[in-house]
């Protein structure tokens, strides 16, 4: 057996064990760069129903299942249902809002780091944009400003905390004293493309700008105006493409 496929089976086992590793795990390292263990570790995964999950702006890479195995394993009626941790409305949407109010902020700080690293690298650097890290740009939210914000759409503080232990069971979240930081799989099990657009042309976008929380509202207050600015633009464009396809010319004698 090769020792790419040595390095593949080992990454396999122990995200199989642990559900998730960093990215700075040795084996994580060596796949993310060597197109062979990567392979290796994506046949090896497939073989049992099992797909790799990994995300630039995240600091983790994880596991889900492929459609088929899913299909397999939760049937027609799981596939239905609104997770398949066993989660209550309210700890769905306790999730959303987390996210929101996390995640959003910190892939905007993300882009616009490396946006102005880029911009302060010459021409031959113009391709190597890193970006930094989840863990130094990812904002923590206040328990008790989501408490008040959020605690009586949420059940509560007794659901509201039952919930919030749900969560980091399920490596969503994790908590530093009376604060909620981003787990290991926020950003990875939710889809940024198809969940960012929702909540922020939706009512949701509404309901989060009331968050009272030091962090999160000033980001959130921001994303919403250049979300505005970018409408505006696009709504300009468009007036002026119909005013240029409606001009009537005279008619000639």
């Amino acid at each position: 057996m090769s020792a790419a496929l040595d390095d593949a089976a080992a990454l396999a086992a122990q995200l199989l064990a642990r559900r998730w590793l960093p990215r700075s795990h040795p084996l994580v390292r060596r796949a993310l760069i060597d197109t062979d263990v990567w392979t290796a570790l994506s046949e090896r995964l497939a073989a049992v129903g099992l797909r790799v999950i990994d995300n630039l702006y995240a600091d983790h890479i994880s596991v889900a299942m492929l459609r088929p195995a899913e299909v397999a394993v939760f049937g027609e009626t799981g596939l239905a249902a609104n997770n398949n941790l066993d989660l209550p409305r309210d700890g769905v949407a306790l999730l959303v809002i987390l996210w929101s109010l996390i995640v959003l902020p910190k892939r905007q700080r993300q882009v616009a780091r490396a946006d102005a690293k880029e911009a302060g690298q010459n021409e031959m650097f113009a391709t190597d944009k890193p970006l930094p890290t989840a863990a130094s740009v990812s904002p923590t939210l206040s328990y008790r400003s989501l408490l008040v914000d959020f605690g009586n759409q949420l059940g509560k503080k007794m659901r509201l905390d039952s919930n919030l232990k749900l969560l980091e069971r399920n490596g969503f979240i994790t908590r530093r004293g009376e604060d909620i930081a981003e787990g290991p799989l926020l950003d990875l099990l939710l889809d940024y493309d198809t969940l960012a657009p929702r909540i922020l042309d939706g009512a949701l976008a509404d309901v989060l700008a009331r968050t009272t929380d030091v962090l999160a509202a000033p980001a959130i207050a921001q994303i919403a105006k250049q979300r505005q600015a970018q409408d505006e633009v696009v709504e300009e464009a468009v007036d002026e493409g119909l005013e240029e396809t409606t001009t009537i010319t005279p008619e000639q004698d």
